[in-house]
């Protein structure tokens, strides 16, 4: 998928989400204003009710019933002054009441007849007459028990006015919706901006190109990205630049070997059985040199790669008298004295166990290859307060303060030296102490008089 696509993906995201959001909300609002104006037009309603009817009450209590010469009864129902005044409004033909006195119809208006319309005392009551109309009605007792006053609107017309109330208020949001959708649709648009810049200089960038990306005005979300990837970038020119070293490194190193047993081999192909077999041993001895230079060039590459890994509790007292059972047949083989001090108990340190084998063996080997035959090694362990400490010291010809300050530089080797390296056994161990925080220092050692290195490693907390 493309950034493009996966843009506008994102983006249609965000529209659904927000519009969904915006409706739902935009829905509760309609259904609580619905609600809300219902129940507050029923309030008024409801007590417009109450008003007509005291007024009624007040009218019939004004008036005097002895200037009445019209007796009530269902016989002048017919007569003009049981009816109410002309319909003045459009919603006057929705609203009845009706007068009673001692149980008789003195009063009424013209949308009812003579039937009560409810048989309720005093209150308010919801009912649904033989026509099927709903009305709101509101009985109460006159100023004396035998009058009873009812007066009554018809539901339909509550819901006229709560439809027009309604009308007027959620109209012009409707009509607003379309232009809240089109500032939401470009308000995302230019939001997401940035990340559609930042994939246009992404894809434009050429596949070896590890220069880090410069965007200006991103806000924070983006230049965390961003962050990201110029981190990314940056591992990958180290990577490039490890790779590129590395291949420099073999080819330079690995030149003057493989010429010498290709020169040796040719040798062997003219020479008698003597010569022969001189010139098949020097080869074998370019093959082991050739052999390894390739494995310390892998180590110091897979070192630059990945530092340390995965941290563990190391007794370096342990790993120390393996390493040197290990090689104390060289030392034989040499008629050298290697000589192992470690304490019993464990000496800990955290780090990678086998990065810290690999140090050791690189020290004792060195040890062991530039000191002289019969030459006397010593390896010492012990604990601090401070951490571990490693000491291997020799009996060797030791090394100049000039040569110390350029060991550990790659492919450094002390001149005149008649032993085979390829002088990258310093850098190792430089690269893997440094890897545990480890200090490593190289003075003459004042026990032997030859090179006296110390590594001291941090102390191990759980």
């Amino acid at each position: 998928m493309s950034a493009a696509s996966a843009s506008r993906s994102l983006q249609a995201r965000l529209l659904k989400m927000v519009l969904a959001l915006v409706t739902l909300v935009w829905l509760s609002a309609a259904v609580l204003t619905w609600y809300d104006a219902q129940h507050e037009l029923d309030e008024l309603l409801d007590g417009h009710l109450a008003q007509t009817a005291s007024l009624l009450l007040e009218q019939e209590r004004s008036v005097d019933n002895a200037e009445h010469d019209l007796k009530p009864g269902p016989e002048h129902e017919s007569d003009p002054r049981f009816l109410s005044a002309p319909a003045l409004h459009k919603y006057a033909g929705k609203i009845a009441f009706q007068v009673f006195h001692e149980g008789l119809l003195v009063s009424r208006s013209a949308q009812v007849d003579s039937t009560p319309l409810t048989q309720l005392v005093s209150g308010f009551e919801t009912l649904r007459r033989a026509d099927g109309s709903r009305w709101r009605v509101f009985a109460t007792p006159g100023h004396e028990h035998d009058v009873r006053i009812l007066v009554a609107e018809q539901t339909s017309l509550r819901d006229d006015i709560l439809w027009a109330v309604l009308r007027s208020v959620l109209k012009p949001s409707l009509l607003a919706l379309p232009m809240l959708v089109l500032a939401i649709w470009w308000s995302v648009r230019r939001g997401l901006m940035p990340l559609r810049l930042l994939g246009q200089a992404v894809s434009q960038r050429q596949p070896h190109t590890t220069q880090p990306i410069a965007l200006t005005d991103t806000p924070l979300e983006v230049q965390s990205l961003v962050q990201a990837l110029n981190a990314l970038f940056e591992r990958i020119a180290q990577m490039m630049e490890l790779e590129r070293r590395f291949t420099a490194d073999a080819a330079h190193e690995l030149r003057t070997p493989i010429a010498a047993i290709r020169a040796q081999v040719q040798v062997a192909m003219g020479a008698d059985a003597t010569g022969r077999t001189h010139a098949l041993n020097y080869a074998l001895a370019g093959c082991d040199r050739a052999s390894h230079l390739v494995e310390q060039l892998l180590t110091l590459a897979r070192l630059e790669a990945a530092p340390a890994g995965h941290s563990t509790r190391v007794d370096l007292a342990a790993l120390t008298r393996q390493i040197a059972t290990a090689l104390a047949p060289t030392a034989l083989a040499r008629q050298q004295i290697l000589e192992l001090d470690a304490p019993p108990y464990p000496a800990e340190l955290l780090g990678n166990e086998t990065l810290v084998g690999v140090l050791l063996r690189n020290l004792l080997d060195n040890a062991l290859r530039y000191s002289p035959s019969g030459a006397t090694i010593h390896v010492s362990v012990s604990t601090q307060s401070q951490g571990a400490l490693l000491r291997v010291q020799d009996s060797g010809a030791g090394m100049t303060d000039e040569q110390l300050a350029h060991l550990g530089e790659r492919f450094f080797r002390v001149l005149g030296s008649d032993q085979p390296g390829s002088g990258l056994g310093w850098s190792i161990v430089r690269r893997v102490a440094q890897a545990h925080d480890a200090h490593v220092s190289v003075t003459r050692s004042a026990l032997l008089g030859g090179l006296d290195v110390s590594v001291q490693w941090p102390l191990a907390i759980a």
